[in-house]
Parts: structure tokens; C-alpha cells; sequence
């Protein structure tokens, strides 16, 4: 499982110019699920992402996680983060979990995101989105489990 995480002061996704999903302070995260991917490699990025330290504390230091900052969490599928980019001029996506298994597993993250933490907002799995944010930093990392 990848995620690539940025740091945003707002962030909101779009479908057909509706905003079905926004934060303020907070986490925007695009997913990639791969064929291999588990409950247990969801569980373990979910913990990363809400305790990963990236928010600045009182003297300017990366040592702050959401949950310290109480932000919000915008969580949004992506299956180009599976993409096989090595060769070629043209990315492959053999390496994406199929349709099936890439909404089961988003949806399991999401369930076990708003169990966790207050402020959960959302894309929708396999729809053309528009993502609007504002990076703070800006500050992105790629995670994977």
C-alpha cells in the first residue's frame, strides 16, 4: 500500500461540482492499493498516517501527528500510485489491485479512520475527481507498508 501524504492548510475533492469531501489543517492522502496489499498493511499505514509527525511545534520542529494537532484527515483513492513507470513512455497498471479489492480495502481504511480519529472526510473510490488543497511547506511524503 502507498500513500502519498501532504500537509495542507484546506483541502477538498470535487465530483461533477459537488465538494463531497473538505478539511482545513490536516492530512490530504492519496492511496494506492496493490494486489498483495492486507487489513493488516491498511491497519499498520492508517497508524502511520495518524502518528506520523509532520506538523511544526512551538519552536519550528517536525514533531507534531494529527492526532496531536487534532487536524483533519482527507482520505482519497488513487490507483496511478500503483503504476509501474520503470520503462517505457506510458505507465502500466498491473502492478493496481483490481477494481474489487482496491474499493474493499479504501473503504476498510476509511471505516477504521473514522473509528479513530473526528475529523474524516473522503473521495469516492473509482470516479472522476477533482482534488483542491493547498500544500503547507510544502511538505509531502510517500509512505508505504
Amino acid at each position: 500500500m502507498k500513500a502519498l501524504l501532504q500537509r495542507v492548510t484546506r483541502a477538498r475533492v470535487d465530483v461533477a461540482g459537488e465538494t463531497i469531501g473538505a478539511i482545513n489543517q490536516g492530512l490530504m492522502v492519496l492511496i494506492g492499493i496493490e494486489p498483495q496489499d492486507t487489513q493488516a498493511a491498511a491497519d499498520k499505514m492508517l497508524h502511520k498516517l495518524l502518528n506520523y509527525r509532520v506538523f511544526s511545534d512551538a519552536d519550528g520542529k517536525m514533531n507534531l501527528s494529527l492526532v496531536d494537532v487534532d487536524g483533519g484527515l482527507l482520505l482519497v483513492s488513487q490507483f496511478t500510485l500503483a503504476a509501474d513507470t520503470k520503462s517505457g513512455m506510458r505507465p502500466s497498471f498491473s502492478k493496481a489491485a483490481p477494481p474489487a479489492l482496491g474499493a474493499e480495502l479504501f473503504e476498510y481504511v476509511v471505516s477504521r479512520a473514522k473509528a479513530s480519529h473526528s475529523a474524516v472526510e473522503t473521495g469516492r473510490f473509482g470516479v472522476d475527481m477533482q482534488v483542491h488543497l493547498v500544500n503547507d511547506g510544502p511538505v509531502t511524503f510517500l509512505l508505504e507498508t
